[in-house]
């Protein structure tokens, strides 16, 4: 790569382009002939994600600072906060949805091989949702209590790289066990979900689909034994049996058997029974399944102190939306780029170098690295490849 080149274009550079118009092209966004196109309004979010701007007025006031780069950056429509607020209103937020989806199939295929907190060949998702709170005053639309706005945030953590494979932004009302109904299932993985989301209907979707899920099990659960295996309590396992469920109601909605593994914690003094529908893993591999669930709740909090996704910059639906995937897109993006360059920083460090480098002529490798090359005809990764999480 081209040693004067901006490392906010190096870092745009692993995008695929052509993908991105495709998505634009898909939503009629390449229609609206503004001076603004859809890129230079990913461009303009983007860096806002990345140097943590606060409002339309704080991206347009850096940016003009930047203005004699700005084209070498990549951008081509003037900056400014009307032109933005108006893209937020008129560009459909699916554009940047299906872009979203571009990288992380992409970075899913990079971190394929990347080692799990257990040993396991199958895929391990983990599933759950995050409350984002809302000025009720400004965002009308998103009325959650009498006096409080809110958007859900719904996420399938794929836990080999810790990528986030499906996202739904849903109505602070929408009851989280109702997610699952748009969870694609993937034959021959695990879905790891709290016991907040058991709805037997709709845990059956998971077995007739070919796939396995860890739960919680709720108190009181109405269940005959069928039979039971021998564990070894030195493991913290209690039991490990195979029931059925007897519930007016439960029976029918989940006629088959399912696995009951109880487990105690000594460290924390808690007890946990877990449910599930594989029966061949170990019981304490499930239990451990089941640990790696809290995950998604390290991401969803990451997410939330290192990217700008609870104060926005549009309040409209469409502008809420486009936020949230720009910020998705631009997690990815920087676990891609922390694959690709093979660094051994972490995602917070990368961000925070990026959002003070952003603008300097600096080879991204050295930009990025805790070693700098000693020749400087060392062999640094292609920066021009794709991208990796």
């Amino acid at each position: 790569m081209e040693s004067g080149k901006l490392v906010f274009a190096q870092l745009m550079d692993f995008l695929p382009r052509h993908e991105f118009d495709a998505c634009v092209r898909r939503y009629g966004g390449h229609r609206r002939p503004r001076g603004f196109s859809c890129r230079d309004q990913f461009l303009c979010l983007a860096f806002a994600q990345l140097t943590f701007r606060e409002s339309l007025r704080d991206i347009e006031t850096c940016l003009r600072a930047f203005q004699p780069k700005l084209y070498h950056a990549g951008f081509r429509g003037q900056v400014s906060r009307s032109t933005l607020a108006d893209a937020n209103r008129a560009h459909d937020w699916r554009i940047f949805a299906d872009f979203a989806q571009v990288l992380i199939g992409r970075a899913r295929e990079l971190y394929v091989d990347e080692p799990l907190a257990v040993e396991l060949e199958q895929t391990v998702y983990a599933f759950d949702s995050t409350t984002i709170d809302l000025c009720l005053s400004l965002f009308p639309w998103a009325q959650f209590r009498r006096r409080k706005g809110a958007v859900k945030l719904h996420t399938l953590l794929d836990l080999r790289g810790n990528i986030p494979c499906f996202v739904r932004v849903s109505h602070g009302k929408t009851s989280d066990v109702s997610a699952l109904d748009h969870l694609p299932i993937e034959a021959g993985s695990f879905y790891v979900i709290d016991r907040g989301y058991i709805d037997f209907q709709r845990l059956h979707r998971f077995t007739t689909g070919l796939a396995f899920f860890v739960t919680r099990a709720k108190r009181g659960l109405d269940f005959r034994r069928r039979s039971r295996r021998r564990v070894d309590k030195t493991t913290g396992l209690r039991s490990d049996q195979t029931i059925v469920l007897v519930g007016p109601k439960t029976s029918r909605l989940y006629p088959d058997p399912l696995r009951r593994v109880a487990f105690y914690d000594a460290e924390n003094d808690r007890r946990f029974v877990f449910l599930t529908n594989n029966f061949t893993l170990p019981a304490l591999t499930i239990a451990r399944i089941y640990k790696c669930r809290w995950q998604v709740e390290l991401f969803f909090k990451w997410i939330k102190q290192h990217l700008r996704i609870k104060a926005f910059y549009g309040t409209s639906e469409n502008a809420v939306k486009i936020q949230v995937w720009i910020a998705i897109s631009v997690y990815v993006l920087v676990a891609i780029v922390k694959k690709e360059l093979r660094l051994e920083r972490s995602l917070t460090e990368i961000l925070q170098i990026l959002s003070l480098v952003l603008f300097e002529k600096t080879p991204i490798f050295q930009a990025l690295s805790d070693e700098k090359p000693q020749d400087p005809n060392a062999d640094i990764p292609n920066q021009m490849m794709f991208f990796d999480l």
